[in-house]
């Protein structure tokens, strides 16, 4: 759990001046949530640190005691648009497009620095089947799209590309045995090397988890 959030959640209510049941009616959950919530007894999904972030008109990252800046940084959190209020699709989208991009850096950066023409053949092709997979399930949403686009059908494009990424899963852990490319790191190693884009790996790593953690509680 996440030490920061209670004591800054609690700090930015008190700075503004307002009770914690108008907080929470403003924030649209109960007041018995928001003081979990103050108190560090529960943690917060996604959707409601977005929320709070722009309740307070604070970044995420500050809530979440990342950085001691309030606002997102235009030039290295946010490569796009320093304009939240007028990005397709709102905020939410934002961060999640701010966390991947900031995270596959981080990783073709990490790769670089390993040296290995195989391992990065084999995270690459990963990842590309991953976006390959997402894009499609989008593509395929108006089943009137045409198909044209595709070499795999449409029938089996999903188990066919599952298996193909435990392919190159394997390929992965085949290559890190083989060659000696490992790196020594940790999250303050992470932290000085890649300045700009920890936090997001970061948060990319929480929101992951969260979502493992679920699926561990329906299959234990």
């Amino acid at each position: 759990m996440n030490k920061d959030f209670p004591r800054i959640m609690t700090f930015l209510r008190k700075e503004r001046g307002t009770s914690q049941k108008q907080a929470a009616a403003d924030l649209g959950i109960s007041q018995a949530l928001l003081s979990h919530y103050e108190k560090g007894v529960r943690e917060c999904g996604l959707d409601f640190l977005v929320r709070a972030a722009e309740y307070y008109e604070v970044s995420t990252d500050y809530l979440l005691g990342r950085t001691v800046q309030r606002t997102f940084s235009p030039v290295s959190e946010l490569p796009d648009s320093d304009d939240f209020h007028h990005l397709k699709g709102g905020i939410v989208q934002q961060i999640n497009r701010r966390l991947l991009n900031n995270t596959n850096t981080i990783i073709c950066d990490l790769l670089e620095q390993m040296g290995s023409k195989r391992l990065t053949n084999a995270v690459s092709n990963y990842l590309m089947c991953a976006e390959y997979l997402a894009f499609r399930k989008l593509y395929n949403a108006a089943p009137a799209n045409a198909q044209d686009l595709f070499a795999v059908e449409d029938g089996r494009y999903q188990t066919v590309t599952e298996a193909t990424m435990l392919l190159h899963l394997d390929a992965i852990d085949t290559v890190l045995r083989q060659e000696n490319v490992a790196l020594s790191l940790s999250p303050d190693i992470l932290s000085v090397y890649f300045e700009k884009g920890a936090s997001s790996l970061f948060n990319l790593i929480q929101f992951a988890e969260r979502s493992v953690r679920k699926t561990e509680s329906v299959y234990p």
